[in-house]
């Protein structure tokens, strides 16, 4: 189905992610770390290796230094053979200067010639900070099976939260009818997860008449997919089955680790199949190690994390040491952490290089998540 140019994907990595505080102010929120050794960009990657997908942009805008560097040539996810493309897509240097993505479908519109390179039929427009495992394959033919000018892959989410994502109806047989993006009064709980797959042509089009509009804020949700909608285009849903999160809040990001953590089994990274994996940089660390009087239940911990205190409901990431008599719960603990003797922390996210002091005691009893963040540079 996905051979070499008949699909080309498109990841959106550029946001500054300013709901993660601290964590993305010096780093690309899809570089941001995820239950102890990926990175949030590793799914979206993996997913379309997984699917054949060869040819695949990376779309960096917003502190990309360290995202470039991560994804190289694509090799952690086998996108660098003989008949795979993988390429970074920095905004364009003009004579008037960086000409900075404006919105979600300017990144598109301006590597218009990164995909007339390619030549696709489809393009699969994707995003890179959300949590899920699929194959894009079944998705692309109901596409090309219903004449789909854009097929969007959508999940029913909770009516409170309604209102964060792009919301449609759907008729019986989902085609998609309205559509509002992120409405103060959603129609529906019917959201959009921000997965795109348009016939070229079409898209190329609009994203062309899109550039000439002075109005436009020139952006899927706001724009592009309403135009279709009022010229008439058929846009079709696909209604997707499993876990999938949208991990641009601590909160969010913090209940999606805790749900590895606790073992919920709707994301399983576990998985042998190796048509299925989550592919990531190996760190070529120290083993892990527990001491004799440290302890972990219900929790991963990653390679090179020195266990000498007591670990509950945690994601512990390479190089972390929880010293001795100190008790972490409920915690996300990133790269090169230190949780000083005798403390003890509840319920928070600790920012790489980051230190909680001799027998400090942080957030117990709350159920509000915390930030700490005092990196040593």
């Amino acid at each position: 189905m996905a051979s070499k140019n008949k699909v080309v994907a498109m990841i959106l990595a550029g946001g500054k992610g300013t709901r993660l505080e601290s964590l993305t102010k010096k780093t690309a929120k899809p570089a941001v770390s995820f239950a102890a050794k990926y990175r949030i960009i590793d799914f979206p990657l993996s997913n379309c290796a997984n699917s054949g997908i060869n040819t695949v942009g990376v779309l960096t805008q917003y502190e990309s230094t360290f995202l470039d560097s991560y994804i190289g040539n694509g090799e952690k996810w086998g996108l660098n053979g003989v008949h795979c493309l993988m390429s970074t897509l920095a905004p364009r240097q003009t004579e008037e200067g960086a000409n900075w993505y404006k919105g979600t479908a300017d990144a598109i519109t301006q590597n218009i010639d990164f995909l007339d390179g390619a030549d696709p039929e489809y393009v699969l427009i994707l995003s890179g900070d959300h949590i899920y495992k699929t194959n894009y394959l079944d998705m692309i033919k109901l596409h090309i099976t219903s004449e789909a000018d854009v097929t969007i892959s959508v999940i029913e989410v909770d009516p409170s939260e309604a209102s964060r994502f792009g919301i449609m109806v759907c008729d019986k047989d989902d085609n998609i009818i309205q559509f509002q993006e992120k409405p103060k009064n959603p129609i529906s709980n019917l959201a959009s997860m921000g997965v795109y797959i348009f016939s070229w042509k079409v898209l190329r089009k609009y994203l062309k008449d899109d550039s000439k509009d002075p109005n436009s804020e020139h952006d899927f949700g706001k724009n592009i997919i309403p135009k279709m909608l009022a010229s008439k285009k058929k846009l079709k849903a696909y209604r997707f089955k499993g876990y999938w999160k949208d991990v641009g809040t601590l909160a969010s990001l913090h209940e999606a680790n805790m749900d590895i953590a606790l073992d919920k089994m709707e994301l399983n990274l576990y998985d042998e199949d190796s048509s299925n994996r989550i592919y990531t940089e190996d760190v070529y660390s120290v083993p892990q190690y527990v001491g004799k009087k440290g302890s972990i239940k219900r929790s991963i911990a990653n390679q090179g994390a020195i266990i000498l205190g007591h670990v509950d409901s945690s994601v512990i990431s390479t190089g972390v040491t929880i010293e001795p008599d100190a008790k972490v719960s409920r915690c996300v603990v990133m790269e090169n952490a230190i949780v000083k003797r005798g403390a003890k922390v509840h319920n928070a996210i600790i920012a790489p290089n980051s230190v909680v002091l001799e027998d400090s005691e942080i957030n117990l009893g709350n159920d509000e998540v915390v930030l700490i963040d005092n990196g040593r540079k």
